[in-house]
């Protein structure tokens, strides 16, 4: 097994860890056709744009949905995305059993996600903080506790 597994692209091996990946989630009531879908649509909780992000027609345009700065962005997103991005990762590896498989795969191997376009989420090519990577690492350590 690999130390590290990198991924992006949901064309890619283990391109299932994106959030663009098509397995839909089940989270507030609502199905949301990706975790994308999801975390771009909770900066406008409660809002009308949360609906409107959650129906839009791919994962690429609920993103950029969601960073349009003309829609209100809701006061407290940057102490609470981390949370939301783990509530939509978390739903997405316990609703559907064949990516909960996939994770458990991975050993102990660190999970990147691997792109020069986002220091945050990503690894900005090297130096990044890799969030969505370390939630990956966090949910498959919480699934190994869990009986599926």
């Amino acid at each position: 097994m690999t130390d590290a597994i990198r991924f992006y692209s949901t064309a890619d091996e283990f391109g299932e860890f994106s959030n663009f990946a098509g397995y839909p989630i089940q989270l507030k009531g609502k199905s949301w056709p990706t975790s994308e879908h999801y975390f771009q649509a909770q900066k406008f909780a409660g809002e009308p744009d949360e609906d409107e992000v959650r129906k839009a027609n791919s994962p690429m345009l609920a993103a950029r949905m969601g960073r349009d700065r003309k829609r209100p962005l809701r006061r407290d997103w940057e102490s609470v995305k981390v949370a939301v991005m783990r509530e939509a990762v978390l739903a997405k590896f316990t609703q559907h059993a064949d990516l909960r498989e996939l994770l458990l795969s991975t050993g102990d191997a660190k999970i990147i996600e691997h792109t020069t376009n986002d220091d945050y989420w990503g690894d900005g090519g090297g130096s990044g903080k890799n969030k969505l990577g370390q939630i990956l690492m966090e949910v498959r350590e919480q699934l190994r506790k869990e009986p599926a």
